[in-house]
């Protein structure tokens, strides 16, 4: 199998951590008697050869040996292999005229050139190996009317149920990938749809119509999907289960471990919902019958399903997130954390749900914190989210952890979420704010949240804490990111209590303008005093230096608006900046400056559309201009007017924060608009 294998110079080969010359040891591994040590070899082929998806040198060297592993019947956990060799073979998006990209194309087809051994697998023994044959052969055989015989005979032969799926989701990736002979594939899907078939066969099959060819889908597909999921379900719960596999501590194995208890239901509906896109009306209804199944799995899969959705799209989800509210009484911990990681990251919008979460804050104090990492105490996931829906109940309960020997270092950054509501919170915070101690390892977590919440709390008795504070960071021995952002939280604060208490925070932000905070103290100081004598020369020094500074320093230059003509030339020079958020604040600087919207609209429009984080600072922009912002109004009518969240990604990827700024970019445009 191995033949050849110590005629490749493995150490002048590269992977993801240096020299290659650990792979043949990794390859003889994956061949190896012992089960724990071939999952802990393929652990090392995806760390290092086919790290992140990456191709090396070394990983190319491999392709052969991978395929005469999976080809030879005395290997074990050959369906791994066999996934290794179609990701490392797979196309990707990006250039393949750069050094990577020539990588990608060469292993490409030195798995092709293997496309005959995955003929054989098809027809395996092992039905793992049947599952995953599918995939390599429609993805390297280039003979189409080859694999969509091949696939039609697997079709009529296998038996087993997750190998049929298989075939069903590589029907799908036939018609994508060979347009020209789908009708045969489209035909075998559509048959696979209906009677006689398996529920989930049926569903798989569904779900590759629905991302294919939606003119085929039936037009009771709601109802029909729903009920296939209850018979499917209700088959599993009388023993049909999947056969597991042993784990060891391997990153493999705790992925595994990570994943759905009903992996292949998950995948089943995600492809469907997937398929839908923006069919929101009947994505809605599925999920709604997904959440009412009698099956906690299945409502567990919804719940994530959900997530994606309002994630990605706007609209009205009521009905939606009260059905996962109700999952908060679930005996199941999977299903009931579900739901709670799900409420928690829709800020406002888990609101319908803040009955059920209420109910589980009350019956369940042991939830109100948790430990995470060196033992830090941290909010617990039901009182977190009761506090960010902004429901007052969350206060009295947040009163008493705040009482305790340990409050958790998050419980602050929620407290904004709850509005005047959580002013009597404001003694307990000032005075943890004041036990704060001179140790830079814990000044961040601790001070940045209280700081936030009494900024938000608009709390004028704050100022001597928060004096103390800045202080105390002056003792430090050292600069670091973390405590530039607690004195940049300091100076917000005192910006919010300067008003109320001039005498007091003045001087200290004086102070601040001889340092490396200049920018951020500058601009405090002019919203407390409002004298552009006082910092204007020292804002436009701030425009020389580094680029976070300089950010700083334009915004709070726009700030001052005309009365920052000085500056206007420094200003201009740096909207061709690479970064957009330096180029978006320079831009935002001469329209609020001099009112050339000719010179600065062009620039924010190309950042509206080409980085859609900095949409939030170009609305708050053109609120500040009021009615001379009206040449970009356009595009927050387009804003109110899309379906989907600005901060949506192909990929999936999503901060925790996303609904929440989108939430608020929405309801930001609203206000700009509603003043023309």
């Amino acid at each position: 199998m191995l033949t050849g294998i110590d005629e490749v110079d493995w150490a002048s080969l590269r992977h993801a951590y240096g020299s290659a010359a650990d792979v043949p040891g990794l390859l003889r591994g994956l061949a190896s008697a012992d089960p724990a040590e071939r999952e802990t070899a393929l652990d090392g082929m995806y760390g290092a050869v086919h790290h992140q998806g990456d191709v090396y040198d070394s990983t190319l060297a491999c392709v052969p040996f991978l395929l005469a592993l999976v080809a030879s019947g005395e290997v074990a956990d050959r369906a791994g292999i066999l996934e290794l060799l179609v990701s490392i073979g797979a196309e990707d998006a990006g250039r393949e005229d750069d050094a990577e990209g020539r990588l990608r194309a060469r292993a490409r087809v030195g798995v092709r050139a293997g496309a005959e051994v995955f003929v054989r697998l098809a027809g395996d023994a092992d039905p793992s190996v049947r599952r995953a044959a599918p995939a390599a052969l429609v993805r390297f055989l280039d003979e189409p009317a080859r694999v969509l015989g091949l696939l039609r005979q697997r079709c009529a032969l296998e038996r087993d149920d997750r190998v049929l799926h298989a075939l069903a989701e590589s029907l799908g990736l036939f018609v994508r990938r060979h347009p020209g002979h789908a009708a045969g594939a489209l035909d075998l899907l559509t048959a696979q749809s209906a009677d006689p078939y398996d529920p989930g066969l049926r569903l798989a099959a569904l779900g590759q119509l629905a991302c294919c060819a939606p003119d085929r889908l039936p037009p009771d597909l709601v109802p029909l999907a729903v009920g296939l999921l209850r018979e499917r379900s209700a088959r599993r719960s009388t023993g049909r289960q999947g056969v597991g596999c042993p784990h060891t501590g391997t990153l493999a194995s705790r992925l595994g471990r990570l994943r759905p208890s009903d992996e292949e239901g998950s995948q089943l509906l995600r492809t469907l919902h997937r398929g839908l896109g923006d069919r929101l009306d009947e994505r809605t209804a599925l999920l709604q019958g997904q959440l009412t199944s009698p099956a906690a799995v299945d409502r567990c899969n919804a719940v994530w399903i959900a997530a994606g959705l309002f994630r990605e799209w706007r609209g009205d989800r009521t009905v939606t997130v009260r059905l996962i509210g109700a999952q908060l009484v679930a005996e199941e911990d999977r299903l009931r954390d579900a739901a709670v990681s799900v409420l928690g990251d829709l800020f406002g919008l888990a609101a319908p749900a803040a009955d059920d979460l209420a109910a589980l804050v009350t019956s369940r104090p042991d939830l109100w914190t948790r430990h995470r990492e060196r033992g830090v105490r941290a909010l617990g996931g039901p009182l977190k989210a009761l506090a960010r829906s902004g429901d007052s109940r969350a206060v009295p309960v947040l009163a008493q952890v705040l009482a305790g020997p340990e409050a958790p270092d998050d419980l602050g950054h929620v407290i904004a979420h709850l509005g005047p509501a959580a002013a009597p919170l404001a003694p307990a915070l000032r005075r943890r704010l004041g036990e704060i101690a001179p140790d830079p390892a814990g000044v961040f977590e601790r001070a940045v949240p209280l700081l936030s919440a009494l900024t938000a709390l608009g709390d004028t008795e704050a100022v001597p804490e928060v004096l103390r504070l800045l202080r105390l960071l002056r003792g430090l021995p050292e600069r670091s990111r973390m405590r530039d952002a607690v004195v940049e939280a300091a100076v917000r604060a005192l910006e919010v209590f300067g008003t109320a208490a001039p005498s007091q925070v003045l001087p200290a932000l004086r102070e601040l303008l001889e340092t490396e905070y200049a920018a951020v103290a500058a601009g405090a100081l002019w919203s407390v005093e409002r004298d552009p004598s006082a910092v204007l020369a020292v804002l436009t020094g701030e425009l020389a230096v580094g680029r976070p500074r300089r950010r700083a320093a334009a915004e709070a230059l726009a700030r001052l608006g005309p009365k920052a003509g000085g500056a206007l030339p420094e200003v201009r020079r740096m909207v061709p900046a690479e970064d957009p958020r330096e180029r978006v604040s320079a831009a935002c600087a001469v329209w609020r400056i001099s009112g050339d919207a000719e010179f600065a609209a062009p620039v924010l429009r190309a950042a509206w559309t080409e980085n859609p984080r900095t949409r939030r600072t170009i609305t708050a922009c053109l609120a500040a201009l009021g009615p001379a912002g009206a040449p970009l109004h356009d595009l927050l009518r387009a804003e109110l007017a899309a379906r989907r969240r600005h901060l949506a990604t192909p990929s999936g990827g999503y901060g925790s924060h996303d609904v929440l700024d989108d939430e608020r970019l929405v309801r930001a445009c609203g206000e700009v608009l509603g003043t023309e």
